[in-house]
């Protein structure tokens, strides 16, 4: 929960008091979004994909206490790894998330797309598991919760574990095993050449044990050198074992494979006709197009219905995406014991029939679909919609203070840090979309207002400050890769007090304005300013472009 991350992040500033900076304070911040892919109507009975729409990637899910749970990975922002509840598979809430105390993880020094990977969420005898790997910063982990909003426990390392994307499963006779991609137990043959491994695990201990074995070597058709076997799962069909699995890597190649066995143990047989899922076979210049399809994760409804989650991405000019890897849901059906998500050559929908146990209306937002969405920053918490980069050290953000106001004391890391910056940001959810605040204008030697963020090499800053003579100034900030970051865009802004600004987004152009409440109304700063910067394409990793308030402190160091 929200409190206790508050609790836990209210830390006394280090240093003197004396010389911290005055705050920089925000009345409000509002999101729009306006895809075409959104303005179909929805039919009764009827959900629209994505169902979390905007970076939320590698979902896993499990059915407990008559609910459904998903986790997804978040890399460096923090609270990490979000964990979601619905009662029908469409309509979802997140209640807490399983990264959510500084001390359980530490992500400084890191680059935005390290951190928690693919996650894996199951749950047996009243406890949720959640199995992950903290790249870079401590390897395969278990966390624990008896109630899914938390508190969980601190990690519980794995060293003998390798890789990344763990998962557990329990079998019927009380066993339980953690599965895991590694390197191969043979040499590396070509770059992606990866295994899935199986070994028991004591589930009470938290403690692998006894001999690990590889159940695939490369992927479902080895001799063709398939790459990044990886994601994988496993469930007890009937009298079959089905091990499920993505492959081909998370970009345009992204596929979702199935092996079967009447042991746990194997071997695995592959299924003839994988994959159950991809877009790879579709032509890349369709109109509204959902790519890198894979990653899935299965669950059976109340009904006997079977589901996949799965993530997938929307793109614009063939091969960009500013929102990351987003959530999808299909039906799955079985056919002659074998699982299949979509056919070959089948487009994913974007408005499709729920499940039959789908109870509450047609709209999904804000997770989903068109909408507006405001904070007036009046509520005594953080809204769980907002997530940090890195863990802070301290509490530089105050919702007491002025009640109904965000306060930021302004800290000296820009967003080109590998530490923490003072920025609360916020999922990018459409490809065409407006972000908007009112703010004071700060105190000299602050700059304050709306970042884009993609990542420490890939972002735009809006911010205003205060001139060297009197009035304001309103600038644009510009980071695309290793070098210094530049100013393409300054203007005066007059004697303003407070003021508004704005990004809008469509698809890779976003423009820039302010109104500085001297009668004029919004005024352009930058229009159609190249984004594609912004993209997943461009900037590399595995994550999308987040917005929200940013102030820093740009005195000079004492």
């Amino acid at each position: 929960m929200l409190a206790l991350l508050l609790s836990v992040l209210a830390l006394p500033a280090s240093g003197n008091e004396s010389a911290s900076p005055p705050p920089a304070y925000f009345d409000w911040f509002e999101y729009t979004g306006r895809d075409a892919a959104f303005e179909a109507p929805l039919p009764e009975g009827h959900f629209r994909n994505p169902i979390l729409a905007g970076f939320h990637s590698d979902p896993s899910i499990v059915a407990a206490r008559g609910k459904f749970y998903m986790v997804h990975s978040t890399f460096t922002y923090f609270p990490g790894i979000p964990v979601f509840e619905s009662e029908d598979l469409v309509h979802w809430t997140q209640v807490g998330n399983a990264i959510h105390r500084r001390g359980q993880l530490d992500f400084d020094g890191l680059g935005v797309s390290r951190g928690v990977f693919a996650p894996a969420i199951e749950y047996r005898d009243g406890i949720f598991y959640v199995v992950n790997t903290a790249v870079d910063s401590g390897g395969n982990f278990i966390v624990t919760a008896t109630d899914p909003a938390g508190p969980w426990s601190d990690p519980v390392w794995l060293p003998g574990i390798g890789g990344i994307d763990p998962s557990l499963f329990f079998d019927d006779d009380g066993r339980v095993y953690l599965l895991n991609n590694d390197e191969p137990e043979v040499p590396v043959r070509y770059d992606g050449h990866r295994a899935i491994w199986l070994q028991e695990i004591d589930i009470a201990k938290r403690q692998p044990f006894g001999p690990r074995k590889v159940l695939i070597d490369g992927g479902v058709k080895p001799e063709e050198n398939p790459i990044w076997i990886e994601g994988p799962h496993i469930y007890k069909v009937g009298d079959w074992y089905v091990l499920s699995n993505a492959e081909g890597g998370t970009g345009p190649q992204h596929s979702q494979v199935v092996l079967r066995s009447r042991d746990v143990w194997g071997p695995y047989e592959p299924y003839a006709h994988n994959p159950i899922l991809t877009q790879r076979d579709l032509p890349p210049e369709r109109a509204l197009p959902v790519t890198n399809a894979g990653h899935a994760d299965l669950v059976q409804g109340p009904d006997g219905s079977w589901w996949a989650v799965f993530l997938a991405s929307r793109n614009y000019d063939v091969r960009h995406y500013n929102t990351g890897r987003e959530t999808f849901l299909l039906p799955l059906t079985w056919r002659d014991g074998w699982p299949t998500i979509l056919p070959p050559g089948e487009e994913i929908p974007y408005v499709l029939p729920g499940p039959a146990f789908m109870k509450q209306a047609a709209g999904q937002a804000p997770l989903s679909g068109n909408f507006t969405w405001r904070d007036e920053f009046d509520a005594r918490e953080l809204d769980k919609v907002w997530m940090f980069v890195r863990v802070p050290r301290h509490d530089w953000f105050d919702l007491a203070a002025q009640p109904g106001r965000l306060a930021i004391h302004p800290l000296r890391e820009r967003l080109d840090t590998l530490g923490n910056p003072s920025f609360l940001a916020r999922r990018q959810q459409h490809l065409a979309f407006a972000a908007s605040t009112a703010l004071d204008l700060p105190a000299p030697g602050i700059a304050a207002g709306l970042a884009a963020f993609q990542s420490e090499r890939y972002w735009y800053f809006l911010g205003v400050r205060r001139a060297a003579r009197e009035g304001a100034e309103v600038f644009l900030e510009k980071k695309a890769g290793d070098g210094a970051s530049e100013i393409v865009a300054l203007r005066g802004a007059g004697e303003a007090g407070a003021l508004q600004l704005k990004i809008e987004g469509n698809e890779g152009r976003y423009s820039f304005a302010f109104d500085a409440g001297d009668g004029q109304g919004w005024q352009w700063l930058a229009k159609d300013v190249d984004a594609t910067v912004l993209s997943t394409e461009v900037a590399g990793g595995f994550v999308g472009a987040t917005l929200g308030p940013h102030a820093r402190d740009e005195r000079a160091a004492p």
